[in-house]
């Protein structure tokens, strides 16, 4: 199966804790539900043109909402926090 990589790489996440990731060379981004950490490895180095030692993948559950008399689950997606070699950045975060 050969997806582009921004099929697999949905979205950066930006959080103040995935913020504190950053000063370590640690990007978080939400990933399709299907990638593996080997396809995730790939799609990164190849859309940033960077290295990535190590990926740690992790699914987030839905949060349940009440809207009105019913309630309604948001869509349970999946996370990854990709590690980078010394020296090398993503400049899509540096704005942020």
């Amino acid at each position: 199966m050969d997806l582009h990589p921004f099929e697999i790489i949905r979205r950066p996440v930006v959080t103040e804790s995935s913020t504190f990731l950053q000063d370590s060379g640690r990007y978080t981004f939400e990933v399709a539900v299907s990638a593996t950490k080997h396809q995730v490895k790939e799609a990164v180095e190849e859309a940033f043109n960077v290295e990535v030692l190590k990926v740690n993948t992790m699914m987030v559950k839905g949060k349940r909402k009440r809207m009105g008399p019913r309630f309604a689950t948001s869509k349970n997606w999946k996370k990854a926090i990709v590690q980078l070699a010394p020296g090398n950045s993503i400049t899509i975060f540096e704005g942020v």
